[in-house]
């Protein structure tokens, strides 16, 4: 987790609610959705309702009327209420809508104009706004009667796990490294090569799995092979709101893309900017540094460690700097925050102007070479 520009060095954690919490569905007229759809099912929902707050959705779920005058949506996770004048298929029902923790919006958002609070949200007007995680709606543009297809494919896995729970399926999607592309909220955390497969607008995890094979290995950590298509078999769990492919006794191959569908068609990344310095302490043109200081440089994005190595400079420019001596450093990156941590053997010289240098031969995780970086500062009396 890094720090973000304005906030160097903050670490922020991020809290996934767990548990079970109401949601509605509602459907009605929504505003122009720009996000990619996720194909999803209730219990991520349940689990990670910021992770898809404010995202368009797509999942499925068994509809029915009850006397009440209630029409509920339900699955293994739950059921949900939803609020609907019109005529709704009941049985097994695809609902697709944008996601909302309503408690995440304030309450003069214009997202919220036109609905009556108490009907619709179960809010009291007069009342205290809910908190993140109490009241969460799907405002749905669609529900209709849902595919019989039971074809085991990355998107069916997703939308009704318990039909393929564990059962060996052979699933053909997009490589997405250690969920590089931010697809799904969360990670299982079963081996040290997890990876992502995902399609268009589905995803899970694959587990004891390498991704490799002959001719092929996939990194990980960077983004010039995602979009490599492979099949893989494995047995399907499910934890958490999370599917994931057991591959202990699986398989991975390469793969052509499917040409059946336009929801499986490839998907084209733009390249990531290159990586700068986004922060620094000492910070430039800084006078009265401490001689006792070290170093602190924080990138935009993620580095590849082993290229600091050879590219980083540290030089005394004052008038007699042939005559000081060289300055000894020691470095360490810390990937979570994106950091670069300098310590100095011995103090740095009194009143000597000091420049540092990074070059272009740090190189992001994708292989994009870092913008030149020219830091320089001078030391104070002590």
């Amino acid at each position: 987790m890094a720090a973000t520009r304005g906030a160097p060095f903050l670490y922020w954690s991020r809290r996934l609610t767990r548990g079970v919490v109401p949601i509605l569905l509602l459907l009605g007229t929504v505003t122009a959705q720009t996000a990619p759809r996720r194909a999803t099912n209730l219990a991520a929902l349940l689990n990670y309702p910021s992770f898809f707050h404010l995202r368009p959705v797509l999942l499925v779920g068994t509809t029915k009327l009850h006397d009440t005058g209630e029409l509920r949506v339900s699955g293994e996770a739950g059921s949900v209420r939803v609020v609907f004048k019109g005529r709704v298929p009941e049985g097994l029902a695809e609902v697709r809508g944008e996601f909302w923790d309503v408690g995440r919006l304030r309450v003069d958002d214009p997202r919220l104009a036109g609905y009556d609070l108490r009907e619709s949200f179960q809010i009291e007007p007069d009342g205290p706004w809910p908190r993140p995680g109490q009241v969460m709606a799907i405002i749905a543009t669609t529900v209709s009667e849902a595919p019989t297809s039971a074809a085991p494919s990355l998107r069916n896995v997703v939308l009704v796990p318990e039909r393929f729970r564990e059962q060996k399926v052979t699933l053909v999607g997009q490589f997405a490294g250690r969920n590089l592309l931010g697809d799904l909220p969360d990670a299982p955390g079963r081996s040290r090569y997890d990876f992502v497969l995902r399609s268009a607008d589905a995803a899970v995890w694959v587990v004891n799995l390498r991704p490799r094979g002959k001719d092929f290995e996939l990194a990980l950590d960077a983004r010039i092979d995602t979009g490599r298509w492979l099949e893989v078999t494995g047995t399907l769990q499910q934890g958490r709101g999370l599917q994931w492919l057991d591959g202990e006794a699986g398989s991975v191959t390469l793969a052509k893309p499917p040409a059946e569908t336009q929801e499986e068609a490839p998907i084209v990344l733009p390249s990531a900017p290159p990586p700068e310095i986004i922060f620094s302490a000492p910070t430039e043109g800084e006078t009265d540094v401490s001689t006792s200081t070290n170093l602190r440089l924080q990138f935009s994005r993620d580095v590849d460690p082993s290229t600091l190595k050879g590219s980083l400079s540290i030089v005394y420019t004052g008038p007699d700097a042939g005559q000081r001596t060289p300055i000894v450093y020691t470095i360490e990156y810390r990937a979570a925050p994106r950091v670069l941590e300098v310590k100095f053997a011995k103090p740095l010289e009194p009143l000597q102007p000091v420049k540092v240098t990074l070059a272009e031969s740090v190189l992001g995780t994708d292989r994009q070479p870092l913008r030149p970086w020219t830091l320089t500062f001078t030391v104070g009396a002590q």
